[in-house]
């Protein structure tokens, strides 16, 4: 109960945290409203005193320009105490706006596999355009409008009970509240409408995310018109939704100007009654209004604020969902200096299936690699081979006594430690829109430019680089787009050559590759294992067939295993395969 009461709170600590950094800047906005509003009292107090001494024109002439001299002086001081003020409200919602956004990216970086598989593209891009965006208008307009709300109508109501009547003050109180209970009334609904024009903005997000990654696709398939009609339809209900939200929010501010309208007929009324009485004079009664419009006008802003509450408020509620989702603890705590994890691994009765599936992904895998081995895996697809790496990777939790590597338990290896000793090629060859350089280093400055270009000539791409203007500092396309499939593949493999890691993982890593290109690559391949752990998973027999195990998988189980020669004997699956691609080459040379 208390673990969960923890976990609704956790976006509220968070804001907490990255606001008591500013304390210093909040505590100066404060001051500077208190001081502004204050002396936005004198305005109204000294025409009202003009007022009164304009009925002797003649008498009261220096005096009258003393007040409007005063007047002068105090619009000057405003606009002094204003401008700081607004500029330090502006930077402090960007400060909070850049600090929530390291904040996501950080979490996003860090949440478990498992968990982050939940999450949509575009619902990651939601939270931090439009959820962080949010958060910052409101936070904008609490600090600058709902402060000066609070203080105008503390100072003001003072002001008009001391400095003119309370009669007068006791006569508008009834309206305001009035308008402050239909205010709470309304704002359910902007809630409730607002929810739905969230929903539909994330929805209409991840199409668009989902249009431009599969933009080829589409054109390749002529589905623009498709895809554009479906655009139109969400894009669409945004549009009612938002209209409905703002129809909620007009009529929040229809009540604040009713609310303004009577306030000012009360006093013009009930005022007059009092000046032919002479409990006050007319000076006073133009006072009166004129402290009406300072506290009456701020809440005029109480409708924007509640709707930016509302927005705020389910922004708030998706984040923290978000923020609750379990991360992966990478870093060690303390600084000490990671030793070189050796490359035995061993695999006892390893069973294994995703949270979100019945079926199980892997079953009863029992295997053991030594150090300077090279182990091919084989099998269809969603056998479980990339769930296996997945696995010695600790992406997905392992139980203990399954896994061990270099002797120890998976669970007892800090994951930096186990990750920084597997060198890992994806199947995916991800390559971010950066250089070349720091695509093979992944962003690691401990790598110099030999050492890298080394590396490329190892993964035979260094001739394709040279050809390029600017070598490894080249900035390729997004996703490597500017390269072909071949030179992508191999632009990966180079990481292979540079990391210094006792186990080296291939998974389907040469499938883009020409069969000269491929011989001559896992020759260096095998010249780079010779004394490390190497485990290569391809359904190309070329790629395996030196390999000292190969594992065939089937529906998560270890079906065939053996070396290449052993396996050809046992005229299984591995045969079938065998038969079937040595086919296709011979009908290859012949053709």
């Amino acid at each position: 109960m208390n673990e969960q009461i923890t976990q609704d709170k956790k976006m509220g600590k968070i804001l907490f945290n990255i606001i008591k950094k500013y304390k210093i800047y909040l505590l100066i906005i404060v001051v500077f409203v208190i001081l502004n509003t204050y002396f936005s009292t004198y305005p109204s107090s000294i025409i009202g005193k003009i007022t009164d001494l304009l009925y002797d024109i003649n008498q009261n002439k220096t005096e009258i320009m003393n007040n409007v001299f005063y007047l002068v002086g105090i619009a000057v001081l405003l606009l002094l105490l204003r401008l700081p003020w607004r500029s330090l409200c502006a930077f402090l919602s960007r400060y909070l706006e850049k600090d929530l956004k390291n904040k996501i990216f950080e979490q996003f970086l860090k949440i478990k596999l498992q968990n982050l598989q939940e999450i949509k593209n575009g619902e990651l891009m939601a939270y931090i355009t439009k959820d962080v965006t949010e958060i910052r208008v409101f936070f904008y307009r609490i600090i600058s409008y709902g402060t000066r709300i609070i203080m105008t109508t503390i100072i003001g109501m003072y002001v008009m009970i001391t400095g003119v009547s309370l009669k007068l003050t006791l006569a508008i109180i009834p309206p305001v509240l009035i308008t402050v209970y239909l205010i709470i009334k309304i704002r359910k609904y902007v809630e409730k409408s607002f929810k739905k024009a969230q929903k539909y903005f994330t929805d209409l997000s991840e199409f668009v995310q989902e249009s431009t990654d599969a933009i080829r696709t589409t054109k390749a398939y002529c589905g623009e018109r498709n895809r554009l009609k479906e655009f139109i339809k969400k894009n669409k209900l945004l549009k009612q939704s938002n209209n409905v939200v703002d129809v909620h929010s007009t009529l929040l501010s229809i009540c604040i100007n009713i609310c303004v309208g009577l306030c000012f007929g009360i006093t013009l009324i009930y005022g007059s009654n009092l000046v032919h009485t002479g409990e006050i004079t007319v000076g006073d009664l133009v006072t009166f209004n004129g402290y009406i419009s300072l506290i009456i006008w701020p809440l005029s802003w109480l409708p924007g604020i509640i709707a930016r509450y509302k927005r705020a408020q389910i922004s708030c509620e998706r984040l923290n969902k978000f923020f609750c989702l379990e991360r992966e603890k990478i870093y060690i705590d303390n600084k000490k200096t990671m030793d070189s994890l050796k490359g035995d691994i061993k695999i006892n009765d390893l069973s294994f299936n995703y949270a979100s599936t019945i079926e199980v992904a892997l079953e009863h895998i029992n295997l053991e690699i030594k150090q300077g081995q090279t182990l091919g895996i084989m099998g269809t697809i969603g056998s479980g081979k990339t769930t296996l790496m997945n696995l010695l990777l600790k992406l997905y939790p392992v139980s203990n006594g399954k896994i061990f590597i270099g002797g120890r338990d998976i669970n007892d290896i800090p994951v930096i430690e186990l990750r920084k000793n597997i060198c890992y090629i994806t199947q995916d060859n991800f390559l971010f829109s950066t250089t070349l350089r720091d695509n093979i280093s992944l962003f690691r400055e401990d790598y110099d430019d030999d050492e890298i270009i080394e590396s490329t000539k190892s993964a035979l791409i260094n001739d394709d680089i040279q050809e390029m203007k600017n070598g490894i500092h080249t900035i390729i396309g997004e996703r490597g787009v500017d390269l072909s499939g071949g030179q992508k593949q191999r632009v990966v493999i180079s990481r292979a050559f540079l990391q210094k890691s006792n186990i080296v993982i291939f998974d389907d890593t040469f499938s883009a590759l020409d069969n000269r290109t491929e011989e001559k690559l896992l020759k260096n391949v095998r010249e780079l294992t010779k004394d490390k752990t190497c485990i290569i998973i391809s359904n190309r027999i070329s790629d395996i067939k030196d390999a000292d195990n190969i594992i065939l998988l089937d529906s998560g189980k270890i079906v065939e295993q053996g070396t290449h020669d052993e396996l050809v004997r046992k005229n299984g699956l591995y045969t079938k395969f065998y038969n079937q691609q040595s086919s296709k080459e011979k009908m290859e040379i012949f053709a």
